[in-house]
């Protein structure tokens, strides 16, 4: 220290102090210099990274934004804290649903239990056992319904609906289900045209839905943005009210992003769809939506580079966030925050969709219709994501042809509310949901109930039981291995005689009903078919001796089942068509001279046409209507209008024309229509009939309306609304004041005849209803009776209890092979009011006598039915006696 000190040079204080500061403020500058170059190099070099020293004022907003575009689809985070709905109705009082047997959808559909259940606010507040105490909060406000271990499910999510948009009764200009603006239109939204006063809302209610989806309509390859909404109807009576969890986005063009984005909804549909509406081909259409598609992917790219620079703060140059509203939507797709719902029929279309998904990033929720889906299982796992008031019904058939009843009940509940990205409601069934006819007792939604003073026919107690349905494991296999189209044509028995044993119950036709010959609940009987024909039925097996070639016979054990005639179609140009679809594979429609005149080669306005003539054999329909127990059909020749011809009656087994037995009656019957929109006026339409009956009878039209004034074959009219039916009770009695000849006249469609069921029985006017449960697809339908729970009686009740002579008729070729679930149905809502043997007249005998048809006892086609009878969910058609075509087929 001493040395360094003696080194150091000597200075004043003065001075050192100078120095000192001098020093301070050299290195201050220097310091302050260094930093001035740092920041005017960083300046420039942000300057040249685009980053400003001042962001725009956009910048928070525009961070949200980009933060927001990336965000997850979720609930808020209070969601399930919550203690009331957001479209709780204040002042709706609590409810406990008691002794119920509950399907909760829970692990797999598998979980049911008993218990109780407590809504409260609009809520599922609890399941289960519930102590006294937490109902003893609740005080006297509680109300207690009893379910007395009837069945609960969540309500019926309807996926694919078009409630609204193309509302009931459909009139002129008020579908606003499909645009003709443009293949391609995601900005589209079903919101904007949603009608809030449909009548098939209280419908869908009255079967159990609580929730639909409502989709654009499929003419176009994508027709807009679906939205979920609540079928109850809402104080403020607007469209937006109804919606459950809607985007954020339904009020302003882009959402907040400081809230989670919800889940939108958008429809596509593929194939012979747009092609219709566009003429386009599929080529045309996939390339539309690949163009679409590239635009949005386009947009979303722009988005994500230029959050890129913001997130960054290169703001230099950035400009607005780019965003299109026309597009929004299908970009949001693209992120994966879009349900998107394709309508899409054929392996074809669903591969090119599914293509497509992988191509541009985006999931597909749900194919609908997908008639060909079974046949490609693995191609849908390859996807990037893979009349309503009956759509248990639809549950239903797909148990009873092997579905598992748990994945039966969650496809129209909790899967489909899975796939909507959406929850829960309530319904209570008066048996088990899988039961033909289950019918709500009562429709929870939002916590209040739906229908008041509901009706609920008595049922038999195993109707609470999951039914037993047959096995189509066969018929399954077949399905895949022929990729939809396995052979159908009925095989003949080996041999003349043809032996059923373990027979329950045998029923047969007279001239004007159906009787029961045998039945036994303990011991079995026999029945003995040869060359088609019953020839022995009964628990007494001597017959079997005295037949010839009974040791050649063939036998068929029936497990318990039945023998009944079997069932008839009309109403359908089932007969007529083979794909209702394609032109040319159609009879066509015949000329009608109230409209247009027939040519000359024709005869002219004279002319009639025979349906008899039309008749097209051997269509998949036919034959399918045939296995379940539909042997026959009654079709008439196709028409638009007011006018159509003479029926025809024809087996459904037959596969030409010149088989055996495949024309059962040449002509059955005149047919014509009179309906509200059909052209010209109703008054003209009824005018022309009344000229056509009284004369002059002139031609071969003259000839055959003759042949009605005379009383030897009926006139069969279709019409929906009561007016008309009431004017033509009024026609028929001018026209037998005249005569002195009873006219046989019988109504079809007659969707208001139950106004009419009095004066209808006490003309002797027959009605067979089609559909068999009406819906007021139009203005003439729209007072229907709806039944049970909206109403005691359905229409067929209410008929046959006035002593009309009903039928059951099928819209569409395809549903002739529902014909014996519409029969069943009808016999199960009315109660124990219509007998087994009565309800097989209402499918059969009753359509023929009522269409003109005469088929003697002993001509009359019967059916064979294995563990069950024929309008048993438990049973299975496994045979056919008929005695026209000689033969037993074995099916």
């Amino acid at each position: 220290m001493e040395k360094e000190l003696a080194t150091r040079p000597y200075r004043p204080p003065r001075l050192r102090g100078r120095l000192e500061g001098y020093f301070q403020k050299t290195v201050i500058v220097l310091g302050l210099s260094i930093i001035l170059a740092a920041l005017v190099t960083r300046a420039l070099n942000d300057s040249e990274a685009g980053i400003l020293s001042h962001p725009p004022r956009h910048a928070s907003a525009t961070i949200s934004r980009c933060h927001s575009i990336t965000a997850k689809v979720s609930p808020p985070q209070d969601f399930h804290k919550r203690s009331h709905s957001d479209r709780f109705v204040h002042g709706t009082k609590p409810v406990l649903v008691k002794r119920a047997t509950i399907w909760t959808g829970g692990k797999n559909g598998t979980e049911v239990y008993r218990g109780d259940i407590l809504l409260d606010k609009g809520l599922i507040k609890s399941v289960g056992r519930l102590h006294h105490g937490v109902l003893a909060a609740y005080g006297s406000d509680l109300v207690v319904v009893d379910a007395k271990n009837a069945w609960v499910t969540p309500g019926i999510v309807d996926i694919h609906s078009h409630l609204g948009d193309a509302p009931s009764p459909a009139l002129d200009g008020a579908e606003d289900d499909n645009s003709s603006k443009g293949t391609v239109q995601p900005w589209l939204r079903s919101l904007d045209g949603l009608n809030t006063h449909d009548d098939s809302y209280q419908l869908s209610i009255a079967g159990g839905v609580t929730t639909s989806l409502i989709l654009p309509g499929s003419a176009n390859a994508i027709g807009g943005q679906a939205f979920v909404i609540k079928l109850r109807s809402t104080e403020e009576r607007t469209p937006t009210s109804m919606l459950l969890e809607p985007p954020y986005n339904i009020d302003t063009s882009f959402p907040d992003p400081s809230l989670p984005p919800r889940w939108r909804h958008m429809k596509h549909a593929c194939g012979e769809n747009p092609s219709s509406q566009y003429k386009d081909t599929r080529m045309d259409t996939n390339w539309a939506f690949r163009e679409a598609y590239k635009k949005a992917f386009d947009i979303k790219q722009k988005q994500d580079n230029y959050c890129s620079l913001a997130l960054a703060g290169k703001w230099k140059g950035l400009g607005d966030f780019p965003e299109d509203l026309q597009w929004e939507a299908l970009v949001d797709v693209v992120r994966g925050r879009v349900k998107v719902n394709a309508h899409c029929y054929e392996a074809v279309d669903l591969d090119a969709l599914v293509r497509l998904s992988n191509e541009f990033k985006f999931p597909i929720a749900a194919f609908h219709h997908a008639s060909e889906a079974y046949l490609v299982p693995d191609l849908l796992k390859k996807a990037y994501v893979t009349d309503s008031r009956h759509l248990l019904y639809e549950a239903q058939q797909a148990y009873y042809y092997g579905f598992p009843p748990n994945l039966a009940i969650a496809s129209v509940t909790s899967t489909a509310a899975e796939v909507m990205g959406m929850g829960h409601h309530l319904v209570i069934w008066d048996s088990h949901p899988l039961a033909l006819g289950a019918t709500p007792s009562q429709v929870f939604i939002d916590g209040i109930p739906q229908l008041e003073s509901p009706h609920v026919a008595q049922k038999p107690q195993n109707y609470n039981d999951l039914p037993k349905v047959p096995n189509f494991d066969k018929e399954a296999v077949e399905a895949v291995k022929y990729e939809g189209l396995p052979p159908l044509a009925p095989k003949k028995a080996t041999g003349d005689v043809v032996v059923f044993t373990n027979v329950r119950s045998v029923y047969k036709r007279t001239a004007d009903a159906v009787k029961l010959l045998f039945a036994s609940e303990t011991e079995l009987g026999v029945a003995v078919a040869q060359n088609g024909s019953l020839v022995c039925s009964g628990v007494h097996v001597d017959c079997l001796t005295a037949l010839d070639g009974a040791a050649d016979a063939t036998f068929v054990d029936l497990e318990g089942g039945s023998i009944a005639p079997g069932l008839v179609s009309f109403g359908s140009p089932l007969g007529l068509n083979h794909i209702q679809a394609e032109d040319s594979t159609n009879d066509g429609d015949v000329f009608d001279p109230l409209v247009k005149g027939v040519p000359k080669i024709l005869g002219g306005d004279t002319a009639i046409v025979r349906a008899v003539d039309g008749l097209l054999f051997g269509s998949r329909d036919a034959y399918l209507a045939y296995r379940v127990g539909v042997t026959s059909g009654i079709t008439a020749p196709t028409h638009g209008n007011f006018y159509s011809g003479l029926g025809t009656s024809f087996s459904l087994g037959a596969a030409h024309k010149l088989e055996a037995g495949a024309v059962i009656q040449d002509i059955t019957a005149v047919h014509v229509s009179v309906r509200h929109f059909s052209k010209p006026s109703v008054s003209t339409q009824i005018a022309a009939l009344r000229r056509l009956l009284l004369g002059p009878h002139k031609g071969a039209t003259g000839h055959y309306f003759k042949k009605v004034v005379e009383g030897e074959i009926p006139l069969v009219v279709e019409a929906h609304s009561a007016d008309i039916i009431a004017t033509l009770i009024i026609l028929k009695k001018e026209i037998e004041l005249e005569t002195r000849i009873n006219l046989k006249l019988t109504i079809t469609g007659a969707s208001e005849a139950h106004i009419l069921a009095k004066e209808l029985a006490e003309s002797g006017v027959g009605v067979i209803l089609n559909p068999s449960r009406p819906f007021p697809y139009v203005w003439e339908d729209r007072r229907i009776l709806p039944g049970p729970p909206l109403s005691k009686d359905s229409a067929i009740v209410k008929l046959v209890d006035r002593g009309v002579t009903v039928g059951i008729g099928c819209e569409e070729i395809w549903s002739a092979r529902n014909l014996p679930f519409d029969v069943a149905w009808a016999a199960i809502e009315a109660g124990g009011r219509i007998s087994m043997k009565d309800a097989l007249a209402i499918g059969s005998v009753n359509v023929q006598k009522l269409l003109g048809v005469e088929v003697s006892e002993e001509d009359a086609d019967l059916v064979a039915t294995r563990g069950g009878e024929l309008l048993d969910v438990h049973s299975k058609v496994v045979g056919v006696l008929s005695p026209r075509r000689r033969s037993v087929e074995i099916l």
